[in-house]
């Protein structure tokens, strides 16, 4: 008997074997495994071929099986068995919500939004350890870098699912110390004779100002920074107005809207991104779920 099996062996003649031993005929065993008798029929023929032996005698009666055939149905039940194992294995690791995800989110969103929405998730999926990684770089989902992105512009990768879950009110803010020092600002214009906090390399405070009619250049901040989370510090510490989101502005009621009414700054918008592997994985899934539902509410 040849043993050695070509590389084109796989398990599902295997499985094609054992039905057959064990209903006798090639309409049973097609009925069990809801395949066609001709399909069912090649499988045993090829199983037989790289074998070098014949498993089944063709009698009236139906197929018979060689004692080589019942010789190999005791391995043959054993792998059986280890695929059935390593079938519910993967079910499991499918269906739990138990694991690490990684969530990639911009500075200001991973420092002042998720940490309270986290603590609260942490609380209905406890067996869920997330690892957050607080950039304001882009990271990409199709490398892994993370499982689950929150941005404020839409992925374009055909691969990843994306969610609009709302938009982040924008606007220019001081805090109260800074204002009954400075004075108050009654027009747009007035915020070029202030103390302006804005970004060093960022480009996004100057075009808003270019938006509006001022090309302003990066001279004219008091403080420079591309951390969001220094210019929000310095608004605090009443260094001068700077701009940010609704959001951070709520956590402190000593900083207040300059303009309000008056100075139009659009909002940006929150995606939620994933990639397509949410379909078979649990944890990623439920983490998505909760950001989805909670992340409106906030911001």
């Amino acid at each position: 008997m040849n043993t050695t099996l070509q590389h084109g062996f796989d398990w599902g003649l295997v499985r094609s074997f054992l039905a057959v031993l064990d209903h006798g005929s090639l309409l049973g065993a097609a009925r069990h495994l809801k395949m066609s008798q001709p399909t069912l029929g090649r499988h045993i023929a090829e199983l037989e071929s790289q074998l070098g032996v014949v498993l089944f005698e063709r009698t009236g009666r139906g197929l018979v099986p060689t004692a080589t055939a019942l010789q190999l149905a005791e391995a043959a039940r054993g792998m059986e068995a280890g695929a059935l194992l390593l079938e519910r294995t993967l079910s499991g690791v499918q269906t739990q919500t138990n694991g690490t995800v990684r969530i990639t989110a911009s500075v200001p969103v991973a420092v002042t939004l998720l940490p309270p929405l986290l603590a609260t998730m942490r609380q209905s999926l406890p067996g869920i350890a997330v690892e957050l990684v607080s950039s304001n770089q882009v990271s990409n989902l199709l490398r892994r870098e993370a499982d689950i992105a929150v941005r404020m512009v839409r992925p374009d990768q055909s691969s990843l699912i994306a969610k609009k879950i709302g938009e982040v009110g924008l606007g220019a803010y001081a805090h109260r110390s800074y204002l009954a020092r400075c004075g108050s600002l009654r027009k747009a214009t007035d915020l070029l004779a202030h103390e302006l906090i804005g970004s060093d390399a960022d480009p996004a405070i100057l075009q808003g100002f270019a938006a509006m009619g001022y090309p302003v250049t990066r001279d004219a901040f008091a403080l420079r920074s591309d951390d969001f989370i220094v210019q929000w510090q310095a608004v605090r510490a009443g260094l001068g107005i700077g701009f940010c989101a609704d959001y951070m502005a709520r956590s402190d009621p000593d900083v207040v809207r300059v303009l309000p009414g008056l100075l139009k700054i659009p909002p940006l918008p929150m995606w939620l991104a994933v990639h397509r592997e949410i379909r078979s994985s649990q944890r990623i899934r439920a983490v998505f779920d909760f950001l989805a539902e909670a992340l409106p509410h906030v911001i």
